[in-house]
């Protein structure tokens, strides 16, 4: 059980180090965590840090051995999920199949870029489980962004995205927040909705891999840092002072609906 393990004293699985200030302006971080994903398998998953360009990145391979990234934009305030899906050869897909999900960046869903980069672990070896569990969260992608000229949203999408050109994904509610921001509309079009287009089905439903449907993809960031912890410390004159001592960890998940030209580009999301 899994209960008894949280009465332990409370030691962060990464610790803070508060003595160790960056070198110069900005700094550059990678730490690797071994993760366990919810079907028992370990995995290794890679964080990075950029103070410097204020972004982070977390990779893991996922159960199914899908490849996913999540890049955390601070600076335009943009999120960005990318999944290499491993294709179905014997059913005419691709080795792999690339896809682009972007969406607004709120603050306080992950911890900043300075603290990123300065998490060092205590001991590598340990499998990291989330101390929270934050509620699955279910997106309706109904607008594509033109990968030329995404670098204007954000200039990690020239990088992330390269493999996806032609499936990068965004919602029009966060269309609209960027726009009061300045960026330019004409990255945007907005793709047919079941209203438009009655016949539109979701693709599990769709007999027909040469159809237009609704897919839908799921992923989850299993471990990632979404909130820093701090201590309290007293002084000899009894001043009581707070710092930052270290991280809570926590696990999300996400669901993404969104329109393809066929469903062939959609075969995971089948009946079952």
């Amino acid at each position: 059980m899994r209960g008894p393990r949280r009465r332990l004293p409370a030691l962060p699985a990464l610790l803070w180090l508060a003595l160790a200030p960056l070198p110069g302006p900005a700094a550059r971080a990678e730490l690797r965590v071994r993760v366990r994903l919810p079907g028992g398998q370990v995995t290794e998953e890679s964080l990075q840090a950029d103070s410097g360009a204020d972004c982070v990145s977390l990779e893991l391979r996922a159960a199914d051995g899908a490849l996913v990234t999540l890049t955390a934009d601070f600076r335009q305030e943009v999120k960005i999920f990318r999944a290499l899906i491993l294709g179905e050869l014997e059913r005419g897909q691709s080795q792999f199949q690339a896809l682009c999900f972007v969406t607004r960046l709120h603050r306080n869903e992950i911890i900043p870029s300075e603290s990123m980069a300065k998490l060092r672990q205590k001991n590598p070896r340990t499998v990291r489980q989330a101390e929270e569990v934050r509620g699955l969260e279910h997106l309706s992608m109904d607008v594509a962004v033109n990968f030329s000229k995404g670098a204007q949203l954000s200039s990690h999408i020239h990088n992330v995205c390269a493999e996806a050109k032609e499936a990068i994904y965004t919602r029009e509610e966060d269309v609209k927040f960027w726009l009061e921001k300045g960026v330019d509309g004409s990255m945007f079009e907005v793709l047919p909705q079941g209203s438009d287009l009655p016949e539109l089905q979701r693709c599990r439903l769709c007999p027909d891999r040469w159809k237009p449907c609704i897919c839908s993809y799921s992923l989850s960031i299993e471990w990632y840092p979404c909130m820093l912890k701090y201590c309290k410390s007293r002084d000899a004159g009894g001043k009581v002072s707070s710092y930052k001592c270290g991280i809570r960890s926590c696990q999300k998940g996400y669901t993404f609906d969104y329109y393809v030209p066929q469903k062939q580009l959609c075969l995971w999301d089948e009946e079952t």
